[in-house]
């Protein structure tokens, strides 16, 4: 059997094993879904980075590093600014709010502020996207399985997804927040050997540069290495697609409800997000150093892969795969994480059975995550040719929640006929930009940038004719 194989089930093993002696500890739905409310700085810091490095920020980095440079760290880079705004704007005061009421979702909160219609709109809006954006996560890991070791498309999106269905169903958040500590050391180790040796294995910085120069001359290669290469009108563009999903992104607001505190909530958010902006220049860094030494690619997305196959010596290569093996699995944790507490608290807690008792809950949460983990993994098989239109599904999720939770926390007039009126008519908005554009407006906007101002104008406009709400009321459960 392939060495890479082994390592990778071996390593997998080590996970699905460390989540089942975890699950022991879970005993109550709070675990499952928040952790108890117990986690620190450095667990809520661990879990979210952990989520917020996937297939994106790895592979996905590394081919527009492969084809900008350096100013491809704006991809990455952006995610950390909107995390930063997360932690200083939103996390700590939902947290507070959370706290206060006994929330366990984000769906929690919009039916306090708004009403159980705007809840069930935005659960069904989520847990459509959250799946496509799982099918996404579970494409591109069994990407590096067909590439690195030569296995067909659906075993690399099966392992993945025995791996995180086993694990998070066993304990939630309360185990995945702790197997994630373990997954981000792995794949902090891998990326961060793998730039220093394949700068040496290319023959040090100044050859790699002259390399690159020698492929695209000397005006191309300024650009290139520039950290602004891409032009106002690039950085504005990736600052406008990612930063308002790492803002009110489910996932991460609901991981943030497990911190013990409001201070831990804003201290490991603000962490992640520092991490984030430091992580941002290793992918680029890779991309360059096979855009040097690979010229000639079909395709970007092989950067990595080639750089970690290639350059590295075989026990680096096998820390690179773990790495990348460990950023897949984390982010689609995550997205499970958001599928299932929206599935079990949203929908059924909500509209089935709201006199579900703890231990009921603690049940359909479980089989919410093993039924959405496989019916991942089945579209994953089944249509991995459209990875980009899974991941759009996926966006339109934040068009949908950013003006009613950012503008709702800190404005009390906004009611439910303001929020749904920004729901309904930004999200069939946006779909049909992205259809008739393909992305890009303007030069830098982009179709869900349109949205949230769709949104934002919808509830403004309704809102004028809607009395006040006392917002405070929501501190006081």
């Amino acid at each position: 059997m392939h060495t890479y194989l082994v390592w990778i089930i071996a390593y997998s093993a080590l996970l699905i094993g460390l989540g089942a002696v975890l699950a022991r500890k879970v005993r109550k739905a709070g675990d499952f879904l928040v952790a108890g409310r117990r986690l620190g700085p450095g667990l809520i810091f661990s879990t979210l980075l952990a989520a917020n490095i996937g297939a994106g920020t790895t592979v996905g980095a590394a081919s527009l590093g492969y084809r900008f440079g350096w100013s491809a760290w704006w991809w990455v880079g952006s995610a950390g600014i909107g995390c930063l705004i997360l932690a200083n704007s939103v996390a700590a005061r939902l947290w507070t709010i959370a706290e206060a009421n006994d929330f366990h979702t984000l769906g929690d909160y919009l039916e306090k502020r708004y009403n159980r219609s705007v809840r069930g709109l935005i659960s069904a809006i989520l847990t459509i996207g959250s799946l496509g954006l799982l099918a996404a996560q579970l494409i591109a890991l069994s990407m590096v399985f067909q590439i690195i070791v030569g296995v067909p498309h659906w075993f690399g999106a099966v392992l993945g997804g025995i791996v995180m269905i086993a694990y998070f169903t066993a304990g939630g958040l309360f185990s995945s927040a702790r197997i994630n500590l373990i997954e981000l050391v792995v794949l902090l180790a891998g990326f961060s050997l793998a730039v220093p040796f394949s700068v040496q294995g290319s023959g040090g910085w100044p050859q790699i540069a002259a390399k690159v120069g020698s492929h695209l001359g000397a005006d191309r290669a300024a650009e290139f290495f520039s950290p602004v290469g891409i032009g106002l009108s690039g950085i504005l563009y990736y600052f406008a697609l990612l930063a308002p999903s790492f803002i009110v992104s489910p996932g991460l607001i609901q991981k943030v409800y497990g911190a013990r505190s409001a201070g831990a909530a804003r201290a490991g958010v603000n962490l992640n997000s520092l991490a984030l902006l430091l992580f941002a220049a290793l992918p680029p860094a890779i991309g360059i150093i096979a855009a040097a030494n690979f010229p000639s690619l079909a395709d970007p997305q092989f950067a990595m892969y080639r750089v970690i196959t290639d350059l590295l010596p075989k026990w680096l290569t096998l820390l690179g795969l773990a790495a990348i093996f460990s950023a897949e699995v984390s982010t689609c944790d995550a997205v499970l994480f958001m599928l299932s507490t929206s599935i079990t608290v949203d929908l059924y807690k909500s509209f089935i059975k709201p006199d579900a008792s703890d231990r009921v809950l603690l049940r359909v949460s479980r089989l919410a995550s093993l039924a959405a983990g496989i019916l991942g993994v089945i579209i994953a098989i089944r249509i991995p040719s459209i990875i980009s239109v899974l991941t759009v599904f996926y966006s339109l999720v934040s068009v949908a929640l950013f003006v009613p939770v950012v503008v709702g926390l800190y404005w009390p007039r906004p009611d439910a006929r303001a929020a749904l009126a920004a729901i309904t008519l930004s999200v069939p908005c946006t779909l049909a930009l992205q259809i008739w554009t393909g992305g890009r407006i303007l030069v830098f906007l982009n179709p869900f940038v349109i949205g949230m101002g769709v949104s934002l104008a919808a509830l403004c406009l309704v809102t004028v004719f809607t009395g006040k709400r006392n917002y405070f009321d929501l501190f006081s459960a």
